[in-house]
C-alpha cells in the first residue's frame, strides 16, 4: 500500500500547489491589472473536490477522522471494536456509493457532451475527480476495516 500512500500524497500536494498558485495569480491580476482569470475559480473548485476526497483517504489511512467518542469512551473494548467495525463498514459503503454514482455521473456527462462553464472543456474530465477520489477513500476505509477486524486497529501517526 506504499504506492497508494505516495500517489495520494503527491496528487494532494500537486492539487494544493496548483490551487494556491492560481488563487494568488488571480488576486495579483485582479489588483494589478484590474482583470482576473476566468478559469481560475473553476479549476480551483474542481481541484478542491479531488483534494477533499484524497484528504478523506489519507485521514482514513491515519485513522484521523474526527469523531464523537462519548459512546466509545464508556463501553467495553469489545463493544468499542464492534462500533469501529460498523463505522468503517458504513464509511466504506458510503464512499463506495460515491464511487459508483460518480462513475455514472461521468458517463452521463460524456454522453451528453457537457462542457465546463468558463473553459468549455469536457465536464467529464473534471467530473472524473469524484470517482477517482472516492476510489482511494473506499480502498482506505476497507483497509482500516480489515485491520480493525484483524485486531490491528490502532491509530497510526505518519
Amino acid at each position: 500500500m506504499h504506492l497508494l500512500d505516495k500517489i495520494e500524497e503527491i496528487v494532494s500536494a500537486v492539487c494544493l500547489s496548483v490551487m494556491t498558485v492560481l488563487a494568488f495569480a488571480n488576486v495579483v491580476a485582479r489588483y494589478v491589472f484590474s482583470a482576473s482569470f476566468s478559469f481560475s475559480e473553476e479549476i480551483t473548485t474542481y481541484l478542491f473536490v479531488l483534494l477533499s476526497l484524497l484528504g478523506t483517504a489519507i485521514a482514513a489511512r491515519r485513522r484521523a477522522h474526527l469523531g464523537l467518542t462519548i459512546l466509545t469512551d464508556v463501553v467495553s473494548p469489545k463493544v468499542r471494536k464492534v462500533m469501529h467495525i460498523i463505522g468503517y463498514l458504513f464509511a466504506a459503503a458510503f464512499t463506495g456509493a460515491i464511487f459508483f454514482y460518480g462513475i455514472q455521473m461521468v458517463v452521463s456527462q460524456r454522453q451528453l457532451g457537457q462542457v465546463t462553464a468558463n473553459m468549455q472543456w469536457p465536464e467529464w474530465i473534471f467530473g472524473s475527480f469524484v470517482p477517482i477520489g472516492a476510489f482511494f477513500a473506499t480502498i482506505r476505509f476497507i483497509q482500516v476495516l480489515v485491520e480493525e477486524i484483524q485486531g490491528k486497529g490502532e491509530e497510526v501517526e505518519d
